[in-house]
């Protein structure tokens, strides 16, 4: 597969479509299991409190991948993205209800980086409860 966005068709300043994506105590441990880390730190509030953390925090790197997922989306193929990061901000707290958390995500394009190569820069930005989770989150992405 390849991007479906052709490079001479995006503009610097394009915005992607925001998505927001929940966050339960299930995901958590789901993923705990896809990823092999079970850090009690995301499941267990008992032991999250005793830490110093407010509740139960989800994984930094599920965070991470749930964000990108406004950039795969887009793209049309996750196979586009040559390079991602981020640094990590503040945690996504996940409560022992049946809303949990939220993860806001919305991007844009911030620059067009090679003509030859068809490459732009995605900027991205994460919020949960109010707060920035993600910080100089960025995607070098393959454009058609």
């Amino acid at each position: 597969m390849t991007a479906k966005i052709s490079y001479d068709e995006v503009e610097v300043g394009t915005e992607l479509p925001a998505q927001t994506f929940p966050v339960s105590r299930a995901r958590l441990v789901q993923y705990a299991g896809a990823s092999g880390d079970f850090n009690p730190i995301h499941w267990n509030e008992k032991f999250a409190k005793e830490v110093g953390l407010p509740d139960v925090i989800a994984h930094g790197m599920f965070t991470m991948a749930e964000a990108i997922r406004v950039v795969t989306d887009w793209a049309g193929d996750p196979g586009a993205v040559a390079e991602y990061g981020v640094r990590f901000t503040k945690p996504v707290i996940v409560p022992n209800d049946e809303t949990g958390a939220l993860i806001e995500v919305s991007a844009k394009v911030a620059a067009k980086l090679d003509d030859d190569d068809r490459t732009v820069r995605v900027d991205l930005t994460a919020i949960s409860a109010g707060q920035k989770v993600l910080g100089m989150s960025r995607a070098v992405v393959r454009l058609a």
